[in-house]
């Protein structure tokens, strides 16, 4: 029988859970042992009670860790305690980031870890109830909206009052992937006027459907890359794009900016010049501040004022909102182990589509190409 272990999340600001009662409830019927760090899912509000009621076994770090056959997490192991800690030949599912812990992936092959990567989940039909990185930004984009709003010094609105009308506030939103098409749902239902740029003309439908309006940019370059991700496009197409974005943003009361592209640094869509054109009060939300930056003033985990307008750099928003993320989240992972581990038998197979493509470490090799790259580029310096 495989054990699974579920230990509390040590990142600062991390409330979420790898598992919740719901899915520990599920995996034990499906043939598993689970433990669970007591303590695991309280910042999340699920209690240990909780996922003793659903069949787990509570249990500390120094008993969970060495014993477990596959261990469930949302970040990457926290220090060389954590992944020391992973006995031989173990495997591990989560947010491993690997462009930012590339020791860390050295470590996770050496010790023999089948290291699955949620980030690394293909983008396809069969994979759809894996995706973390889609249920996360979901999340990310809505709070980005209400972020905006608790800091923006006026209504969202249209209004009629005695004393006069309100004008509605104007959003733009850069980046319409998950996150930036729930900003634009989230925006519009709080009544503002959204405008969107993005560098994939094939979501102009899905903008308008959500009652945003798309801004027309120069397409003689398709940003869309495999799998639906962006990708990265020539820096003359971003100085064209932002030539156009400058004077929509200048007239924001909000932006919010979501674009990222995988394995690299965030593009720089809003510079300190088109600040400086907005007018004071109004607020920036920079989603991707925790790969750089969309924003060439943002600061990861600081609230930055510029010229009067605000600008929010706050880092693992999906955290904020613990309980659904969470919920999401281990939906996603009891999905992956499903599809891992057959009648409770872990049983990984590099061939196969969707494992394949997830698996960072496997055998003592590190086999995502790009990851493998960087390490051998890192050590050759």
């Amino acid at each position: 029988m495989t054990t699974i272990f579920v230990p509390r999340e040590r990142r600062p600001g991390e409330a979420r859970v790898a598992a919740t009662p719901e899915t520990v409830k599920r995996l034990i019927k499906e043939g598993f042992a689970v433990q669970v760090e007591a303590g695991a899912g309280l910042a999340a509000h699920f209690a240990d009670a909780a996922y003793e009621a659903a069949g787990a076994t509570l249990v500390t770090a120094n008993a969970g860790w060495p014993g477990a056959d596959l261990v469930l997490k949302v970040g990457p192991p926290e220090g060389p305690d954590e992944v020391e800690a992973l006995r031989q030949g173990a495997a591990l599912v989560g947010f491993l980031a690997p462009h930012q812990n590339l020791s860390m992936v050295g470590r996770l092959a050496e010790r023999g870890v089948s290291a699955l990567a949620m980030e690394l989940v293909p983008r396809i039909t069969r994979a759809q109830k894996m995706d973390a990185l889609s249920s996360q930004a979901s999340i990310a984009g809505y709070k980005a909206v209400l972020l905006a709003a608790c800091h923006l010094d006026k209504y969202f609105p249209l209004l009629m009052t005695a004393a006069g009308t309100v004008q509605p506030a104007k959003v733009v939103v850069m980046g319409a992937g998950v996150a930036g098409l729930q900003a634009i749902a989230t925006a519009r239902r709080l009544g503002a006027v959204v405008e969107v740029s993005d560098i994939r003309p094939a979501v102009k439908e899905q903008v308008a459907s959500l009652g945003g309006r798309f801004i027309e940019l120069p397409m003689e370059e398709s940003g869309e890359g495999a799998g639906g991700y962006a990708r990265e496009v020539s820096a003359d197409f971003l100085r064209r794009q932002q030539q156009i974005v400058a004077d929509h943003v200048a007239a924001a009361d909000v932006v919010i900016t979501t674009a990222q592209v995988p394995g690299r640094r965030a593009p720089i869509l809003v510079t300190r010049e088109m600040v400086e054109r907005m007018r004071p009060g109004a607020v920036i939300v920079d989603l991707a501040v925790e790969q750089g930056g969309n924003c060439e003033l943002s600061v990861a985990g600081r609230d930055v004022e510029h010229g009067g307008v605000i600008i929010l750099g706050r880092t693992n928003v999906p955290a904020t909102l613990p309980g659904d993320a969470s919920m999401l989240y281990a939906r996603n992972v009891l999905e992956v182990v499903l599809h891992v581990a057959k009648g409770g038998a872990l049983r990984i197979d590099p061939g196969d589509e969707i494992a394949g493509a997830m698996l960072l470490t496997h055998g003592g090799e590190v086999l995502h190409g790009p990851t493998a790259e960087k390490i051998k580029e890192a050590r050759a310096c």
